[in-house]
Order: C-alpha cells, then structure tokens, then sequence
C-alpha cells in the first residue's frame, strides 16, 4: 500500500502502530527520536510520516519544519493535545493532518489514504486542467464552476480560494495558508479576508451549513468531498 514512516517514543504505541499499518499491507519504518527520524525520512523517502508532537529530544513541530526544508511528503500529526495554538503551529509549519490521542487505527488508515490522494493531486497539478470534489467540477483553464451540474458565477479570488481548498480536499487549511496561497506570502493576520470570502462560496453553492466547507474552529477550513474518509 504505502512506505510509512513513523516517529514517536512510545514503545507500545510504537508497536501497535507498527502492527497495525503492517496488517493493512503497509511497509513500516519506525524511529524513536527526531533526529533519527529526519535521518530516516531522507534515507527511506516514505510515502507518508505519522509523527507524534512530543519527542525526547526535539519538538514534532520542529521536525515537521526540518523536513519541509528539503521535502513536500505528506506529514501526519499525533499529539496528546488538541488545544488550538498547536494544530495551527502544527499546519502551518507544513503538516498535512493533526491527529488528536486517543485515536483507532481505522481512523489513522483513513487519513493515511486522504493525504496520500492529495500527494497524487499534487504530483500531477502542473498538468491539471479540471478539479472534481463530489458534485463540484472546476474547469481550471476558463474559471468555471459547476455544483450539482448547474454553473456558478465567481469572481477570481472566490475561485482561486475553492481551487485552494479543492486541491487539498479533506485536509484541514489554516487562515494563514489560504492567505498566503491566494493573497500573496505578504499576508498572514488577515484572517477576516477567509471568513469574508467563505461566507460569500458557501451562499453561491447553497452551503450555509457548512456541510461542504467545514469550518475548523480556530484554524482554517477544509472541503469536504463525499469520498473524503
């Protein structure tokens, strides 16, 4: 299935872990620290890195920021915590997903296999010519937007903010990456700018519930597709 690297210190976490990836087909590679895990991550270039928040010798968020220095794998968080302040210092520095403790393994599996998709996405965005998120279907070469079959008119940012959100489909996107992605890496505190313009798709595609752009309380949002795990 996938190459899964996991880093945490916990020994019978570890081995659950281990068992549990290895029975759903998963290779597995584990580290216990995050130095050797970085080393692990540049030798073995797995698919995806499960990697819990508290290490004995480095912060999870710093290891996550050390990797992204030199690649774009997919990084799932594990943490003990999900106190809000985290899950965005864990997003913004460049994790894909944040898993809070305690978790089942059916969960993590399913997370595995959003994240992984997205890498798929992404791997092929420079050819991209349409996006598909359960009834949405973007046309990326003429900005065009249909939902349930019907067309919706948006403006450019209002498109490049669900072109955004599609592309990491199922992965929570914090204020601050959308900003950077859509306004430019110059902003980061407007977070009223997202709120603005979310408001404005979820009334064009009839989504004042939120059931298709999720709000993440705190953090960001995320576009749930009817695939998504």
């Amino acid at each position: 299935m996938a190459k899964v690297l996991v880093i945490d210190d916990d020994p019978s976490l570890l081995r659950a872990l281990r068992l549990g990836l290895q029975a759903g087909g998963h290779d597995v590679t584990t580290a216990t620290t995050g130095e050797h895990g970085i080393t692990q991550a540049a030798l073995i270039a797995p698919d995806v890195v499960v990697l819990d928040m508290g290490l004995p010798d480095m912060d999870g968020i710093a290891v996550c920021h050390t990797i992204r220095g030199w690649s774009d794998m997919p990084i799932i968080i594990l943490s003990a915590t999900g106190a809000e302040n985290r899950k965005v210092a864990a997003l913004d520095a460049g994790a894909n997903d944040y898993v809070t403790k305690p978790f089942s393994m059916p969960e993590l599996e399913a997370r595995i296999r959003v994240v992984l998709r997205g890498r798929g996405a992404d791997a092929d965005s420079s050819e991209e010519i349409s996006l598909s998120c359960g009834a949405l279907e973007l046309d990326l070469v003429h900005h065009e937007v249909l939902h349930d079959g019907v067309n919706v008119a948006l403006t450019t940012k209002e498109f490049e903010v669900l072109v955004f959100l599609a592309r990491h489909s199922g992965r929570t996107c914090t204020h601050q990456m959308i900003l950077s992605a859509v306004w430019g890496t110059g902003y980061g505190a407007e977070a009223q700018y997202v709120h603005a313009y979310i408001h404005r798709l979820r009334q064009k595609l009839n989504d004042e519930s939120g059931a298709l752009i999720k709000n993440v309380p705190g953090v960001g949002y995320l576009l749930h597709c009817d695939d998504d795990a």
